[in-house]
């Protein structure tokens, strides 16, 4: 029987006695990066701790894109929390990483044992050399200047036998002597985390930014009229104006004929239906074409580069799917799913059908091609200027291939943002955001109610994981989402449901025609609009009487001074007395304003409540007196204590920007 080979005494895993671990920021044991924005703090959080009594030292050792040695920042340790802590600025776009390093404090901790026994009294002629031996070392690795010299002489003092033992004890224990040995001791027993850990840093669109989505063939210039990019440019002033920042396009590629929808989403479509834009690919190209009716792509090139003159960026719809007109069609079949009488399969939602769009079969096998044909339409709208993409239904294509996609395209050009329509089940949202999306769709525009929001509010934007990576894109209304608290609440529901989408998050959006308060669905209980401009042109006059252009702008022009709207990590839930009255604090830190949002949620009637003030977060005292100063009115509320009356009738206003101040 062979012998068991045993394991010695004094074998080890790790030559380092130390331990590292609950290290903060982590995803799923590093699997997926968090992410911050350009210029945030990158704060850290870990466990470092060995046997015995000795101090300890710890750093993160951190490095930025393109960065040829590692950056360190110290960790100060926090003896209630039994945690180190520290950060480091990400200063620029990309990908970061970051590692915790920990050592014995070898000197410290000798300067601690020696200021305990020099206190008592006691002799410390061996601890001298000690503390000599350590300085020597420590000089060895500092080749030489000012630093190497100080070294030396003061482990000459303490060798030094006939000066006075309390001369030598202050020597060693000088602050000044124990900044030389850290910036300079190399530790025997060094260790390090087990994995290096990702920082995904964007620049500051992805985090904060005000969306405005509107087809551009619906900018003609009269009624009837297909606009083009030219009169849709025409357009930008007036969205520069109401505050946004990022101008989004549904696709704007040529359209298929085959089974082309008609208005309403009829079957039947007449001669002169524009269709879906989201049936993608006609003889005149496909997803890197322009629809010919609304011009060149010179001339969208031109509308990109008039959106910039007014400071904003526009966003393209990317959506992964073909008429059944499209190029790709022709030419790779394989790319899509056969049925077994060679047909090829439209999408299907049943019982919803969607014969004028086929999907694509990501798992064909052929799919090397696929997926860099698919990354190649992103590349090319790149060269045209376009940073910003909204992508179509990701969740129902392979994870895999937006893991692989988005970090192909991030490599060249790490400012790239995607935006992703996960209407879908949570585990399915948060996942693609881990894979890479830096913004998502959520659920925000089904919570209405108090209790709705509540539970949302606690899912994704309180749970301390979710937000280092998840950042929801509130649009109040979408062009297939028209919900029935904004049918039925009218003008008041749009101007609540704006307060909300504004404030909670640093980034939400809306859909052109939402300042006219429309509506009507096409028929009761439909989310879809009536006459819906997904499939006709619409013709707008957005000057129209009951708009709410100014909240609009107030809000917009609120969100870029104020800085606690800046964030999307300083939320916190206010109790109100009544259901109908909701409220939170956007906490502003040492730089900014904190903000009181409150809102009445209930679009008929007029409410009041009594709302509990968390004087302790605003760093007020129990009976201390305080000012809420409304931002959207201009009125002044003097306050005392946690427990202040609030009323709100929705015909009038719609809730309270209250800047809380001394």
């Amino acid at each position: 029987m062979k012998a068991t080979k045993q394991r010695r005494a004094g074998d080890q895993v790790s030559p380092s006695p130390l331990v590292i671990e609950r290290v903060s920021p982590e995803l799923d044991g590093g699997r997926h990066p968090v992410k911050r924005l350009v210029n945030d703090a990158v704060r850290v959080r870990a466990a470092v701790f060995k046997d015995g009594h000795d101090l300890l030292a710890a750093r993160v050792r951190y490095r930025g894109p393109g960065d040829a040695t590692p950056r360190y920042v110290a960790l100060t340790y926090d003896q209630p929390t039994d945690y180190w802590y520290g950060e480091f600025t990400v200063d620029r776009i990309g990908d970061w990483s970051y590692t915790i390093e920990g050592w014995t404090d070898r000197f410290g901790t000798w300067q601690r044992d020696l200021e305990k026994k020099l206190g008592a009294g006691q002799e410390v002629h061996l601890e001298l050399r000690e503390g000599a031996e350590l300085l020597d070392a420590t000089a060895r690795r500092t080749r030489f200047g000012d630093a190497r010299t100080a070294l030396a002489r003061a482990a000459a003092t303490l060798r030094d036998e006939s000066a006075p033992q309390a001369l030598r004890g202050e020597v060693g224990l000088s602050p000044q002597l124990a900044a030389i040995v850290r910036a300079y001791y190399i530790p025997n027993d060094l260790a390090a985390y087990r994995r290096e850990l990702v920082v995904a840093v964007d620049r500051e669109r992805a985090g904060f930014a005000a969306w405005y989505e509107f087809f551009p063939r619906s900018q003609g210039r009269v009624p009837g009229e297909h606009g083009t990019f030219a009169t849709a440019a025409e357009q930008l002033p007036r969205i520069a104006a109401l505050g946004f920042d990022v101008v989004y396009l549904p696709p704007i590629h040529p359209i298929g004929y085959t089974f082309r929808k008609g208005r309403n989403n009829s079957l039947e479509a007449s001669p002169d239906d524009v269709g879906s834009p989201w049936a993608i690919g006609n003889e005149e190209g496909g997803h890197t074409a322009v629809e010919p009716r609304l011009g060149t792509i010179d001339d969208f090139d031109r509308f990109v580069a008039r959106a910039a003159e007014l400071g904003m960026e526009v966003a393209l719809d990317y959506a992964l799917q073909c008429s059944p007109d499209h190029p790709w069609v022709r030419e790779h079949p394989d790319w899509f799913n056969i049925r077994p009488d060679g047909s090829i399969q439209y999408a299907e939602n049943p019982p919803k059908k969607y014969q004028d769009i086929y999907p694509l079969n990501f798992w064909t096998a052929d799919r090397a091609a696929l997926w860099e044909a698919c990354r190649d339409v992103i590349l090319f709208w790149v060269g045209h200027g376009v940073k910003t993409f909204r992508v179509d239904n990701p969740h129902t294509k392979p994870f895999s291939f937006w893991e692989w996609c988005i970090a192909e395209v991030r490599r060249e050009h790490p400012d790239v943002v995607f935006l992703a329509e996960a209407f879908t089940r949570p585990h399915k949202l948060l996942n693609l955001a881990k894979l890479g999306f830096q913004q998502s769709y959520g659920y925000f525009t089904w919570k209405n109610s108090a209790h709705e929001l509540r539970q949302w509010i606690q899912e994704f934007f309180l749970d301390p994981e979710v937000r280092e990576y998840h950042r929801g894109n509130l649009f109040a209304n979408t062009p297939d989402i028209l919900h029935e608290y904004l049918q039925h609440g009218g003008r008041p529901a749009f101007r609540t449901r704006l307060l909300l989408a504004t404030t909670l998050s640093p980034v939400y959006g809306i859909y052109s025609g939402y300042e006219l308060c429309e509506n009507v669905p096409v028929r009761p209980g439909s989310e879809e609009y009536l006459d819906s401009e997904k499939y006709e042109v619409k013709f707008r006059d957005f000057d129209a009487p009951g708009n709410i252009n100014d909240d609009v702008r107030r809000l917009n022009e609120l969100r870029r001074t104020e800085r606690a709207l800046h964030r999307a990590d300083n939320l916190t839930l206010v109790h109100s007395e009544n259901e109908q009255i909701f409220a939170y604090l956007k906490s502003g830190g040492a730089d900014a304003a904190s903000l009181l949002v409150v809102a009445n949620l209930d679009p008929h009637h007029t409410h009041a409540t009594v709302l509990h003030v968390p004087l302790g977060q605003l760093g007020l005292g129990d009976d201390e007196p305080y000012v809420a100063n409304d931002l959207l009115t201009g009125a002044r509320y003097h306050w005392r204590g946690a427990r202040n009356f609030v009323q709100l009738d929705p015909r009038h206003q719609a809730g309270h920007v209250l800047r809380i101040e001394r």
